[in-house]
């Protein structure tokens, strides 16, 4: 299943960098995204490197999930695809 990298999640005056906000294709209610959560997350950069993450929880009431990557993601990710396994 894929996805898309929506932002950062982040409070009013906090960015945590390694969390994200990822919109999956076929998901667009809290069930399907409570189904979600643990499955495995990879981005891949345009240099080739690949960032792995899991899916953490549900975000939201239209199907977002939240999805806790190893290291700080780039802004570049934003509006990209993600696999979602």
């Amino acid at each position: 299943m894929n996805g898309v990298v929506i932002h950062f999640r982040r409070s009013k005056r906090r960015t945590t960098g390694n969390q994200m906000i990822i919109q999956p294709e076929k998901s667009s209610t809290v069930d399907a995204a409570k189904a979600l959560v643990g499955k495995k997350v990879s981005w891949k950069s345009p240099a080739g490197k690949v960032l792995a993450g899991k899916v953490s929880a549900p975000h939201g009431c239209k199907g977002c999930v939240r999805a806790l990557f190893e290291t700080g993601m780039p802004g570049q990710a934003i509006g990209q695809k993600v696999d979602i396994q």
